[in-house]
């Protein structure tokens, strides 16, 4: 009963940080180290709960999600032209976790490391401050694509927020709010699919009380990733998304405090 409890807190904790700028994978790295649990083998819980948060944003977004893939069967220009710049922006990311997989899984357990990237995500989100008052475009360049899929594969690291770093990149390019927002939880999407067919294969050996375990925190972040995404739109159209930076900071130093303790 406790590792279920502390999978739906933890299935929370992912939902509500995957869509705020405040990163998902760091947030769930200092969960585990205050609940003291160990739920996964390697970041097998982890990918699990954000395959939940993945169909979040089928439910959210599924008016343009079906419009892209209607578009792409029938070959309308438009649709396969945002199609492939969703690809161009996926590369980076791919090349990314099949080069450095295993090192990247041991910065899961660098709780200095988590707090340092906490406090950087705190400087790219504040950078919205400056850049959410000049944007007005509907997508990116194919140029624009690739750079803020560069920035999504850097954010595979605990701690630098992915929908922070994506977005704040898209507002630099000129992308309007919704379109940025769009377009980074589009890339998210499908980042999420790749990590979780990469690690398929995991799932058959795992435990029957694991396995529960992952399904009740995926529900916990499905439920709680529709609200943070609803607050996370919210944030842009009023131009407040910057106001997370200071909470990134604030933990991040209390993070890099208890590390170095």
């Amino acid at each position: 009963m406790e590792e279920i409890l502390d999978s739906i807190l933890l299935g929370i904790v992912q939902g509500l940080t995957e869509f705020l700028p405040v990163s998902s994978s760091g947030h769930l790295v200092l969960a585990q180290e205050v609940l003291n649990a160990n739920l996964g083998q390697g970041i097998l819980f982890e990918v699990a709960v954000h395959i939940a948060t993945l169909f979040a944003i089928l439910i959210f977004y599924h008016r343009r999600v079906t419009q892209l893939i209607y578009g792409t069967v029938t070959c309308d220009r438009h649709a396969l032209k945002y199609a492939g710049k969703l690809i161009i922006g996926t590369l980076p990311a791919v090349f990314v976790a099949l080069l450095f997989r295993h090192w990247i899984e041991e910065q899961f357990d660098s709780l200095l490391g988590v707090g340092i990237c906490l406090i950087l995500t705190g400087f790219i989100v504040f950078s919205t401050r400056f850049t959410n008052k000049h944007t007005g475009l509907e997508e990116p360049s194919w140029g624009g694509a690739f750079l803020i899929g560069c920035v999504q594969a850097f954010a595979i690291l605990p701690g630098i927020s992915r929908s922070g770093s994506t977005v704040a990149a898209g507002l630099a390019l000129g992308l309007s709010p919704l379109a940025a927002a769009e377009f980074s939880f589009m890339l998210g999407m499908i980042a999420m699919a790749g990590a979780g067919v990469l690690l398929l294969p995991e799932l058959t050996s795992v435990s029957p009380e694991l396995m529960n375990a992952i399904l009740f925190g995926s529900v916990a972040a499905l439920l709680s990733g529709l609200a943070a995404l609803a607050a996370f739109v919210w944030l842009l159209r009023t131009q407040r998304f910057f106001i997370f930076a200071w909470y990134a900071w604030v933990v991040g130093g209390i993070t890099v405090v208890w590390a170095l303790a």
